[in-house]
């Protein structure tokens, strides 16, 4: 294997039922019981195995009403990642559901841009509308990480290894950031939240929790160049990622795929 290919996963370990009008702003007039999912991925290749997202846990499922299906410690063991051996964590923003199980990863280093740290920590959570998709206890313990000396701070776009780098987009939360992975199949950018559903970047529509409009819709021309064509983009809870790729392996249909192979478009 060349030393800036790698092997990309996406791994659902939880969902929600709910009406097609609460995932876009403006509504929408086809409205109808639909679900999202909820995904951390994995990257694997010759520098190490780097984990993007660390979902949520327990406590945050009681709190906020959603249901786990398969713990995020035990989906990536299933796919043979053990969470304490992971050195490298990718925060693609600090809402609730991406920055949780902060306890998970013992011995890694968080990657995050500039502006989501100082986002989640400053003027703008005293504005109960910009605060709600955050959670305090994550927060914190983000905030120990980097009195612990296990925080890279990233300013824009950066390299972390050869074939993956960061990109700065913002929008959804003002630092979020999306990943590109160098593939055999190609440049596939997991995009997070900077396009939650496919409906999102192909009808130019936006999610409902967003800091900047914007900001948003712009990034979609972002992501469309980083990535090798429309079907590289991966979005952050589309229930159609698991029905497009291909399972990991045998066992784990409808819950881990992998990227890094052709979807069936």
């Amino acid at each position: 294997m060349s030393d800036d290919i790698h092997e990309v996963y996406a791994v659902c370990y939880a969902g929600h039922a709910r009406q097609t009008a609460e995932n876009y702003i403006f509504g929408d007039p086809h409205d109808h019981l639909s679900s999202i999912a909820y995904f951390v991925w994995a990257i694997k290749g010759p520098h190490g195995t780097f984990v993007v997202d660390t979902g949520f846990d327990e406590i945050a499922e009681k709190e906020r009403n959603r249901q786990i299906l398969n713990p995020v410690g035990k989906s990536l063991k299933a796919l043979g990642v053990e969470p304490d051996k992971v050195e490298n964590v990718i925060l693609t923003h600090m809402h609730w559901d991406h920055a949780g199980n902060y306890d998970l990863f013992p011995n890694a280093r968080y990657h995050i841009q500039d502006t989501e740290m100082a986002y989640a920590t400053g003027r703008c959570m005293c504005h109960p509308m910009l605060r709600m998709p955050f959670s305090e206890r994550d927060v914190h313990a983000m905030v120990s990480k980097i009195y612990a000396y296990r925080c890279d701070f990233h300013d824009g776009t950066d390299e972390l290894a050869p074939g993956i780098t960061l990109h700065k987009i913002g929008g959804h939360s003002k630092g979020l950031q999306c990943v590109r992975v160098k593939t055999k199949r190609g440049m596939v950018v997991i995009a997070s939240d900077c396009c939650h559903l496919y409906s999102h970047i192909d009808e130019g529509r936006v999610f409902p929790i967003t800091y900047s409009v914007g900001d948003t819709l712009e990034g979609y021309k972002t992501l469309q160049k980083l990535a090798s064509s429309r079907h590289h983009i991966v979005p952050g809870h589309d229930p159609e990622v698991l029905k497009l790729y291909p399972a990991a392996k045998p066992g784990l249909e409808n819950w881990i795929v992998r990227l890094d192979e052709a979807p069936k478009v």
